[in-house]
């Protein structure tokens, strides 16, 4: 059991399997920042939902890559971390602009509350993110 867990939580490892199951706890607090930010951004400081999703998106973002690189992924396509970042952050924004549609598409057009809606499209998301990365960034 001990051995599993080091496997799990403390040791590196090119096993996508277990880099996908420490990339959804990545995802999660992730998440947690992400969803908690358009919370408060929508109903504490009323901002417009699609204006405070891509916000607190960002955000989420940020929590992800630091997570990502120092715990989830072990070997690194680029060494250039500014560009990594970048590359990064163009699969985030590709994720971003699914997660604005997708959220749109729950709260406008099923009529969804939209956390319910952010709640959806983060499943989906989900994987776009770690296969992108995962084929991009972290081979």
């Amino acid at each position: 059991m001990k051995n599993l867990l080091d496997l799990l939580f403390k040791r590196s490892t090119d096993k996508t399997s277990i880099q996908f199951l420490r990339y959804i706890f990545v995802g999660g607090v992730a998440f947690i920042v992400d969803f908690g930010s358009l919370y408060i951004l929508t109903d504490y400081l009323a901002i417009y939902y699609l204006i405070s999703a891509a916000i607190a998106f960002i955000l989420g973002l940020i929590t992800n890559y630091l997570l990502s690189i120092s715990w989830v992924f072990n070997r690194h396509t680029f060494a250039n971390k500014p560009f990594e970042f970048g590359v990064f952050a163009v699969i985030g924004i590709i994720g971003l602009i699914l997660n604005e549609l997708f959220i749109w598409f729950f709260t406008a057009e099923l009529g969804f509350y939209y956390l319910l809606s952010k709640i959806l499209a983060a499943i989906i998301i989900l994987f776009w993110n770690f296969f992108a990365r995962k084929l991009t960034l972290f081979r």
